[in-house]
């Protein structure tokens, strides 16, 4: 009895056991989404913080990006048919496996330019007033 080609998922397993991304790169996952009756392909882009189970049935990648400043986190399953392709735009040299203090150090960056930009706006509202008092 002689199967031959039998195609079990609608993914590429062998493309994506090849899926060589580490913690550290940054990727860009382009999801199909439905909605109603159209699917359309929305691109994810971020970096890679996270990679579990290895090449397994079960593995996945949990990917961080920023957006409108506000940190977005997604665990995308590798061989889900719901992801059409991974890209990995730049590589990164990380020394852990799980890169979980992004998330501090992320908020800690944000929280800077949050004080910034008020001290900015405080230097620039007392400019204003001390130019009404001259006049």
């Amino acid at each position: 009895m002689k199967l031959g080609n039998i195609k079990i998922s609608p993914v590429n397993l062998e493309e994506r056991k090849k899926f060589d991304g580490k913690p550290g790169d940054t990727i860009r996952v382009s999801v199909r989404i439905k909605e109603g009756d159209k699917v359309r392909t929305q691109d994810f882009e971020g970096l890679i913080i996270a990679r579990k189970h290895g090449s397994e049935a079960g593995a996945t990648i949990t990917v961080r990006k920023v957006a409108s400043g506000v940190g977005v986190e997604r665990i995308f399953p590798l061989f889900s048919p719901s992801i059409e392709k991974i890209q990995i735009k730049k590589r990164g040299t990380v020394r852990r496996s799980k890169l979980y203090y992004i998330h501090e150090k992320a908020s800690k960056e944000i929280r800077k330019k949050m004080r910034s930009e008020v001290v900015k706006e405080e230097a620039s509202i007392n400019e204003k007033s001390d130019e009404k008092k001259s006049e």
